[in-house]
């Protein structure tokens, strides 16, 4: 087992919960020894994990970076390998520019005993994996200096998530329908929170396609469907732009389907997982009240139970539902999430439930990791 720091995303929370699923799903062994909250980018887990995770680490979606831990104390600095070119970032600690120069200097000094060194000034005083992609990692090292009550640990980068893909897969598909559509990030977050390896995986939800997509690329058996024919279409048509860009052979099984038939639409298909985001509901113009919230709630309910109903004549005994809900940002402040005492009447149990969302919005998701035991 080796000794890492990851560098959570914009939402912790979330990224901790995607983080020990992401370990069950590829068998990582990660064991969380401290946790360290300080907010969007700047917060970081110190963990044990199995080597396996720097060849995986591809596949968060909620997390930035994996750091390998080198050793404790700032003389540590003098066991990292030799860079070039290289910057510093420091978390756990507020530092100003003078003190994270005195750091970079420390490196270069250390560095300079072997031969010619620089580091470079990211936008704050810890670098995003944007910045060290177009300065050349894995090429450029990111000494990562990590204040830890008491102490300080040192260790380099050793993966970044890749935002530049991520953005292609949101921006340079054929058809881009933010409303509709999740951001491929929390497409890759919800994948890892189903855990599922191998199997058939359905989207039954999928509209443009950003779910189906994210399976296909891991090479998973995907599934989408939609009520709609033209969602169906625009899917097939991003779905062709990936298999071209990113050269992939596998194609998804996609239909038009109502998700209330679905056993009609897979007589002999059974599903080992379903990962969606459904309707939900019309763009609100206002945050509503509670008692609006509640009305909503309920329409948007007789849907989603009639969909239950239907994901029990499909799914096998023991699979997981990754599964967005609908949360409201009320008028007084609060965030309406309602229970749902039905699902388990329905043969479906609740395990977890995250959410993700900007306090400005409306609407918030109210994801919900849910197992099928009947």
């Amino acid at each position: 087992m080796e000794k890492y720091a990851v560098i959570l995303g914009k939402n912790p929370e979330l990224s901790l919960v995607e983080l020990k699923a992401f370990s069950r799903r590829f068998r990582l062994g990660v064991r969380i020894l401290e946790e360290r909250i300080y907010g969007s980018n700047k917060s970081f887990a110190i963990i044990q994990a199995k080597e396996d995770i720097e060849k995986y680490f591809r596949w968060i979606g909620g997390s930035l970076k994996l750091v390998r831990l080198i050793g404790e104390g700032v003389d540590s600095i003098r066991d990292l390998e030799y860079s070039k070119l290289f910057t510093v970032s420091v978390y756990g600690r507020r530092v100003d520019w003078k003190e994270w120069r005195r750091f970079g200097s420390m490196i270069k000094e250390v560095f300079k005993e072997k031969d010619s060194a620089k580091f470079f000034k990211p936008a704050n005083t810890y670098a995003m994996p944007s910045e060290l992609i177009l300065k050349g990692f894995p090429k450029v090292k990111d000494v990562v200096l990590l204040f830890v009550d008491d102490k300080v640990l040192v260790g380099e980068t050793v993966r970044v998530t890749d935002p530049f893909e991520l953005k292609k897969l949101d921006v340079e598909r054929p058809v881009v329908r933010p409303t509709i559509s999740i951001p491929p990030r929390l497409a890759r977050v919800m994948v890892n929170l189903s855990e599922i390896r191998r199997g058939n995986v359905l989207d039954p939800f999928c509209g443009t396609g950003t779910i189906v997509m994210e399976l296909t690329l891991q090479g998973l058996n995907a599934y989408g469907t939609d009520i709609e024919e033209g969602r169906v279409r625009d899917a097939k048509k991003n779905i062709d732009w990936l298999r071209k860009e990113f050269r992939i052979r596998k194609y998804p099984v996609l239909k038009v389907c109502d998700v209330r038939r679905l056993r009609k639409c897979f007589p002999r298909t059974r599903f080992d997982a379903i990962i969606t985001e459904p309707y939900m509901g019309k763009p609100l113009k206002y945050k509503p009240s509670r008692g609006e919230a509640i009305k909503i709630a309920k329409g948007l309910d007789r849907l989603y139970y009639q969909a239950f109903e239907s994901f029990a004549d499909v799914l096998k005994r023991g699979s997981i539902i990754v599964f967005v809900f609908p949360a409201f940002s009320l008028s007084n402040g609060e965030v309406y999430r309602r229970n749902r005492p039905w699902l388990e009447e329905l043969g479906f149990k609740v395990l977890y439930r995250v959410s993700e969302g900007e306090e400005e919005h409306r609407i918030v998701r109210d994801i919900h990791v849910i197992k099928f035991i009947r």
